[in-house]
């Protein structure tokens, strides 16, 4: 990691360079100044790199624990399947009691009447009303 991140700070460093060179030849406290300038952006980089390789990992792996998670309910409910399958007797020979027994089952019970639905009322109307009027001006006794 730190070899990325000193390779990273070179490249900037020599990128800003060779863009202020063309103003002229700087001075080495301006070097020193672009070379520390350049490691502290290529430590930030270097960490935002890392947080978005945390990131992808933790959702692969998300996404991995998912799946097996429903890969298990699907076997979970195959297995059901068969234990209940494997739970149902055959049927022997048909007998009138059983005969009438399956009618019973097979035929659904009959729904209750539905409930009419209330009529909207109507929006009661209000009366315009009518206007108001102003106030009488008050008199003063010293006008009267």
């Amino acid at each position: 990691m730190k070899t990325k991140k000193k390779s990273l700070a070179a490249e900037i460093a020599t990128s800003i360079e060779t863009k202020l060179s063309e103003a002229g030849e700087q001075s080495k406290k301006v070097k020193k100044a672009i070379e520390k300038s350049a490691s502290k952006l290529a430590d930030r980089i270097s960490k935002l790199f890392k947080k978005e390789d945390d990131k992808k990992k933790k959702q692969a792996a998300k996404a991995k624990k998912k799946a097996d998670e429903k890969a298990k309910k699907v076997t979970k409910k195959a297995k059901k399947v068969t234990a209940k399958a494997d739970k149902t007797v055959e049927p022997g020979p048909v007998t009138p009691e059983k005969e009438a027994a399956e009618v019973k089952a097979a035929t659904p019970a009959p729904k209750a009447p539905a409930k009419p639905k209330a009529t909207p009322k109507p929006a009661a109307t209000q009366a315009p009303r009518a206007p108001r009027k102003a106030p009488a001006p008050e008199t003063t006794p010293s006008e009267a």
